[in-house]
């Protein structure tokens, strides 16, 4: 067994470590002191020389030297990175995987005391009021911090030993958690094969007194085994409820179907839902859940990589009519998303694919780290490269794009303002989708489409610049998304685009891409936008059929 101790500066991670490894004849780590050994000088010059990204390239680098756990089961190692070391994904797959990480947990104005009598600088602090400082980063870091196990590290060295030893008692590195924080929106899990114990351990905290399961039969299959056993270890009944599979799940008739289901099991008001599959599941599902009752809590589990890194996150739930995508729904955020990326082992190499159109919508919006891992290892996890899993890419694309989209759902939670951001490549996107009935496209495909239209429009007025525009598109050829001509016709794609729910005050609202960022106008002529949407069309055939 290896132990990884985190925490603020000041928190002891040093001293606790050092009895820790004493008394169980284990290794000590201190990451920092092997930092400066490699550097040759103290980390404040490297800072002073460097500044703090040479100085997180060096930790990344001592990271990765630590090599593969003992998972044994005496302690052999203690290691003690950095507070802000596991900032960086990448840096806490490496660290958390295989390991149990402890927290240990102070009061910022205590910390700070110890600050104050400590010889070591610490550059994050320096220069600054060390308690609003320390604050800063608590709030920065707790997501972070969140996914390890809580000590409090305010008592005496061996009294903090002995509670870590305590704590750490039966510990399992199964699976990892690697974030898990609280926010407006509901609680964020986000580990590896985390999902069964998760959902037994949020069920518990709403009081369930039985787990009351909204799938489809495919997510099902994928899934059970997984979430069976700990449900049912823990004494819980189990209820499934049963919704088509994939877009036919999202229509009013299946809503009232299962509704009924519920009254059939004598579902109460308190009693919380969990929505086991994709987006479409999760959109139906939670709708259910807004309505029925007038409103129960749900439990968000998504089993597909869009709805894991866009489409679980924000409370927004709702069905289809023929007339439109999503024209019928409601706000109703969960009590927590449990995002477990083990579930996605068997995904077809088309859902995955597919599932890179949100992504490059989330990198093109401004995440320039995002934007970098999709060029370098997007195509892989595409393809199910099982390296892109084993070397932590597919972790830090799931996290950047599920918390990207958390804040911006947290600034604004019903889409008055910023988060309208989030339908950059949306408005073509969704009338692709109809035109093809909702069933020729997946979702996150015909987003690729409407991302190559949103660029187009915005350098045809001039505010997207076009390496900016040259640069997505080449990133969806690399990924293999939205290449070729679609087969619908331009009337029946300019009709479908008039019933998006981005109109306001009759004019239909775009989000264009910027340099690093984006822009909202409402001012873009319609034959400028059937000029780009029919070049994504095939072209009209002779007697005018398509």
């Amino acid at each position: 067994m290896e132990i990884v101790l985190i925490g603020l500066p000041g928190s002891g991670k040093s001293a606790v470590g050092r009895r820790l490894a004493a008394r169980h004849g284990a290794t000590f780590v201190d990451l920092d002191d092997l930092i400066e050994h490699e550097a040759g000088v103290r980390i404040p010059e490297i800072f002073a020389e460097e500044g703090e990204a040479g100085f997180r390239t060096r930790e990344r680098a001592v990271i990765q030297a630590l090599g593969r756990p003992d998972e044994s089961l005496e302690l052999r190692r203690v290691v003690a990175p950095g507070g802000g070391a596991v900032v960086d994904p990448r840096n806490r797959w490496l660290l958390y995987r295989g390991r149990v990480p402890v927290w240990l947990d102070g009061r910022p104005e205590i910390l700070a005391q110890r600050l104050r009598r400590s010889p070591n600088i610490r550059p994050l602090i320096t220069g600054r009021d060390p308690i609003r400082a320390l604050r800063d980063l608590t709030t920065a870091r707790s997501r972070f911090y969140g996914a390890a196990i809580r000590v409090a590290g305010m008592t005496e060295v061996n009294a903090v030993v002995d509670s870590v030893e305590r704590a750490i008692a039966g510990a399992s590195t199964s699976g990892v958690l690697l974030l898990r924080a609280e926010t407006v929106i509901g609680r964020i899990v986000l580990g590896e094969h985390i999902a069964g114990p998760t959902i037994v351990d949020e069920l518990a905290r709403l009081g369930a007194r039985r787990a009351i399961v909204i799938t489809e039969p495919g997510a099902w299959a994928a899934t059970a085994a997984a979430l069976e056993g700990p449900i049912r270890a823990a004494g819980l009944d189990l209820e499934l409820v049963m919704l088509p599979q994939g877009e036919a799940a999202k229509r009013l008739s299946v809503v009232e179907q299962a509704a009924s289901e519920l009254a059939r099991l004598r579902v109460e008001r308190g009693e919380p839902i969990v929505a086991v599959g994709g987006g479409a599941l999760g959109d139906t599902a939670g709708f259910i859940a807004a309505t029925y009752l007038r409103g129960v809590p749900f439990i968000q589990v998504p089993t597909t990589l869009a709805a894991q890194i866009d489409s679980s996150i924000g409370g927004k739930t709702g069905v289809d009519l023929a007339e439109g995508k999503n024209l019928v729904g409601a706000f109703h955020q969960p009590a927590s998303i449990v995002i477990d990326i083990a579930l996605l082992d068997g995904l077809s190499e088309r859902d995955r694919r597919a599932a890179m159109g949100e992504a490059v919508k989330m990198a093109a919006l401004g995440d320039e780290r995002l934007f970098e891992l999709l060029e370098t290892r997007g195509p892989a996890i595409a393809s199910g490269d099982p390296a892109a899993v084993a070397d932590g890419s597919l972790a830090e694309i799931v996290e950047r794009c599920a918390w990207a989209k958390v804040e911006v759902v947290a600034a604004d939670e019903k889409e008055s303002t910023v988060r309208i951001a989030l339908n950059l490549g949306h408005s073509l996107g969704h009338a692709f989708e109809a035109a093809g009935g909702f069933a020729d496209l997946r979702h996150g495909e015909a987003v690729a489409f409407g991302l190559r239209a949103a660029c187009r429009i915005g350098v045809s007025v001039g505010v997207t610049p076009p390496e900016r525009a040259a640069r997505v598109e080449r990133l969806l050829d690399t990924l293999g998304l939205g290449k070729g001509l679609l087969p619908y016709p331009l009337e029946v794609v300019m009709g479908h685009l008039g019933a998006d729910k981005k109109h306001h005050a009759g004019h239909l609202r775009w989000v264009l891409p910027t340099d690093r960022g984006y822009v909202v106008r409402d001012d873009i002529a319609e034959s400028m936008v059937r000029e780009v949407a029919a070049g994504l069309l095939e072209p009209v055939a002779v007697g005018g059929a398509r």
